[in-house]
Formats: C-alpha cells, structure tokens, sequence
C-alpha cells in the first residue's frame, strides 16, 4: 500500500472540480478558507498571490500554485485590483468551472483545480503541509508534473469520449505530484515531520506495514525490526516524524479506515471490526465509541445521506 495515496483516498471527500480561467486585468478571485486544496497553473500571463498573512508572491507562466484546505488566498492581476468571490457551482459529481473576468488589460489564463477534504477527521499529513506550496516554471524539474497539466490542460479545452472519467484520474496525479514535489524539494519543506515520516526508510516502512496491514496485531518492537532499527531508535523517530507514538498511530488509522468503511459502504460490522484488527465486534464498538462518541451502527446511521420520501 502506497502510504501517501491511501491517505489521500481517505480523506477524499465529494468529486474534484477544475476548470480553465480568463482573467483581463484588472481582475482579482478571492478564494475562502473552506475544505478545499487548490492548484492554480499559470498557462498565459501572470499574476500574484495575496495569502491570508504573509506577503505576496508573484507567478509567471508555467509556474504552479498549491493551497492547502482552510487558507483563505486572493489571486490578482497586481495588488490593488478589485477581487470577486469564487463561488463554484457543486452539483453532484464531477464538476467543470469556467471562469471568464473581463477587461481593457492584459490576460491571464490559468488552469485551477480544487480538491476536496473530509477536515472532521483530518490526516496529520495534510496538517503538515505549508499553506502555499510555489512551484516556479524551471527547465527540466517535475517532468511528471508538466506532463499532467498538460493532458489535464487538454481534457479540459477539448472534451471527448472519455474525458468524464480521464478528468478525476488526471487531478488525483496532479495533487499527487505536487506533494511528491514537496516531498523531495528540500527547498520546499523543513526536515521534520510528515515530510520525514515518507522519507525516512524506518518510518515509511513502518507505516508501509501499518496501512498494507491494520488487522495485523502490531507491536512497537515487531515494527521496529519490520524497519530494522533498535526498539528505542525507532519509537523516537517515529513519534518526531509522525507526531504519535506508532500503537497510538496505528489505533488512529484503524478507526479512521473504520469509519470510512461506515460512511461508505454496507459493510457489516463485524467485517469491519477483523479488517481494524479486533477479534470481536464487541471490542470494536468499545473501541469506536471511545474513538467517536457513538457506536458504529449510530456513527452509519448519522452520516448516512438523507433520503427524502414521497
């Protein structure tokens, strides 16, 4: 199990949107604090990001703009200009949003994607992640990178058969290399924390082995050989990297494959309660409640949709 695309399956929540904008200056978009992780490609053009706090930053073309859930951040032609509200339209499912701002100025084309968050019970990875990740157009960096937002750049300006199911897949990859940029760009990150935890052989194999296997009933000294690393060693570099101790990780990752499994599927619960890794459904539902507040089958029932009746 890649540990980095399991969290992000996770926490996924609702369908991603993107869309293709045309900004004639003088424009400005205000995008709120909400549940969603952004990312905007400079296609033609340029313009500035005005963060929340912090000072602004310029792009040009080809470079590409990442914001985390919660942080509110304003794009603009130059500081100064007059901003809208971005206020998509999220029907059910997929979602393409245009955005056409006119002007007597200078266009600015971009690529934006949005990315939804379930935030009730968010992953420390994305409590990790800066609120801006910048990625400056450089010749020969992120290859992968480039070659996304070019396909995603194409489904977007010339649909066909197809491009309905090819557009989700491409802003999974999208989002996906940019934290792998993040990840490797010393430049980008500090060395502690969730970048450390991927990066780091011990502690990426022992959550390898965590979320390949969450039924297995781990020990911290089983772990540690699992990573090659003395029993202290590791529980150290874990907790530094991770923020928890690894049982303490590991019981949180448990509930939170259980109670995506609740909100998701008809699992029966006592299926649910093997694949966490308790041997009965009654210690499960201890467990859960202590976790939640409420048993598995009340959590199922309040996050189930409501359906209205005729």
């Amino acid at each position: 199990m890649d540990v980095l695309s399991d969290v992000l399956a996770a926490m996924r929540a609702g369908q991603p949107y993107a869309g293709r904008s045309t900004c004639r200056a003088p424009w400005g978009v205000r995008f709120p604090a909400g549940d969603a992780a952004c990312c905007h490609i400079v296609l033609q053009g340029g313009c500035t990001l005005i963060p929340a706090t912090g000072s602004p930053t310029s792009m040009g073309v080809g470079d590409i703009l990442f914001t985390g859930p919660r942080h509110a951040h304003t794009l603009v032609d130059q500081p100064g200009s007059p901003a809208i509200d971005f206020q998509p339209d999220k029907t059910s499912g997929y979602s393409v949003i245009e955005l056409d701002i006119p002007g007597p100025g200078a266009t600015t084309e971009m690529l934006c994607v949005c990315y939804t968050f379930d935030l009730v019970r968010q992953h420390p990875l994305l409590r990790a992640l800066p609120p801006e990740i910048h990625l400056p157009a450089r010749v020969g960096d992120h290859n992968a990178l480039r070659a996304t937002v070019d396909m995603l750049g194409t489904e977007l300006h010339q649909p066909r058969s197809g491009t309905d199911a090819i557009l989700p897949a491409l802003i999974d990859m999208l989002l996906l290399h940019v934290l792998r940029a993040w990840l490797d760009d010393s430049d980008l990150r500090t060395d502690t924390g969730w970048a450390t935890a991927l990066t780091d052989p011990a502690v990426a194999t022992a959550l390898h082995h965590i979320h390949h296997e969450p039924e297995n009933p781990w020990t911290v000294e089983e772990l540690a050989t699992r990573a090659g690393t003395s029993r202290a060693t590791f529980a150290k570099r874990f907790t530094t990297a991770v923020g928890q101790p690894p049982l303490t990780y590991l019981t949180w990752w448990r509930m939170t494959i259980a109670a995506r499994l609740l909100h998701r599927t008809d699992t029966p619960i006592h299926t649910i309660a093997h694949r966490c890794g308790y041997s009965s459904e009654y210690a499960f539902s201890k467990a859960f409640k202590r976790e939640f507040g409420l048993p598995p089958n009340q959590y199922r029932r309040q996050r189930q949709p409501t359906t209205t009746r005729t």
